[in-house]
């Protein structure tokens, strides 16, 4: 009776400690890889760079093999002295320059994006609608990158990177959000399902104006990513959603939930890329109570830094 006494004595003291999260103090995201551009080369791909509180992570790695590449030598970003490499998930779209980002700055510093985090399931047997052999093109770039040195860490759940920087992992899907596309079969152990991508994840940012969301595609859907991470970190507001969301697919009726759920989580400012899709984003400018300074399409080289207004590129502006 003592020892549980002096638990609840001290269970004020705990729960304290548990609300006192860290902060992001300073970030800087910049689009590396998206289909607009008007400086660098656009694709059907993703990427991003992100500054945050002194510390560099490189997250998503496009499409083509060498569009990041070109692109951050056209906008100056140099990423031989970034470590950490974040892939949403199993997409190409998503992991096609990794190989060639790693040699290209590994001969610069052995330890430029040495390290890998992915969710679990992304090595997963895919079968790619009619065509014959592996449809999941990570289990070749595993053994290549591994070959060049680089070091995958699997994820099965959220976890704090940086201080106030929480990858989610996979995220539960607690709404019917279908955001993808179709024509994929995951190999299962009792036979081929469709792929819903379970290793889908995303970053968070915890900052004193809210929660900043950077997410490649949003498979696991933008709401059940914001529902999780507000969960995982805190109920804050939402300050800022960036990158693919696929919403392109959406229908009115759906766009019309999404950004209903989006104001009341509180969302201020959202730079739509990739496959989020143009008209989704204008709807959700119109439907989210947004407007042409708080959300826009993201351009390559588009930047959303802390404390200052978005900057979506000179063509999307």
């Amino acid at each position: 009776m003592i020892k549980r006494l002096g638990f609840l004595a001290m269970l004020p003291c705990l729960l304290l400690a548990a609300d006192e999260h860290h902060r992001v103090h300073a970030l800087r995201i910049q689009l590396l890889s998206t289909m607009l551009a008007d400086q660098g080369i656009g694709e059907w791909g993703f990427s991003a760079i992100v500054d945050v509180d002194g510390r560099r992570i490189l997250f998503d790695t496009g499409a083509r093999p060498d569009t990041v590449l070109i692109n951050s030598n056209i906008l100056k970003v140099d990423l031989s002295n970034v470590e950490e490499v974040i892939l949403t998930h199993n997409h190409d779209d998503h992991t096609g320059g990794l190989i060639t980002l790693r040699k290209n700055y590994s001969a610069k510093s052995a330890n430029a994006l040495s390290r890998a985090h992915v969710g679990k399931g992304i090595f997963d047997s895919r079968k790619a609608g009619s065509r014959s052999g592996e449809g999941n093109p990570m289990i070749a770039t595993k053994a290549a990158y591994e070959a060049g040195g680089g070091r995958f860490i699997v994820h099965d759940a959220p976890v704090e990177l940086l201080p106030g920087v929480w990858l989610t992992g996979p995220v539960p899907r607690k709404y019917p959000e279908k955001n993808w596309s179709p024509g994929v079969l995951l190999n299962t152990p009792g036979g081929t399902i469709e792929d819903y991508l379970p290793e889908d994840q995303s970053l968070v940012f915890d900052t004193d104006q809210g929660l900043v969301l950077l997410s490649g595609c949003g498979h696991a859907g933008i709401i059940n990513t914001l529902e999780y991470a507000r969960s995982v970190v805190r109920q804050a507001p939402v300050h800022a959603a960036i990158g693919g969301f696929h919403l392109f697919r959406l229908d009115d009726t759906n766009l019309e939930w999404t950004a209903n759920k989006l104001r009341e989580f509180g969302l201020q400012n959202f730079l739509g890329a990739h496959c989020t899709g143009i008209e989704a984003t204008y709807r959700l400018r119109q439907l989210a109570g947004l407007n042409r300074q708080t959300c826009s399409v993201g351009a390559v080289g588009g930047v959303f830094e802390l404390g200052k207004k978005m900057d979506p590129g000179q063509i999307a502006r």
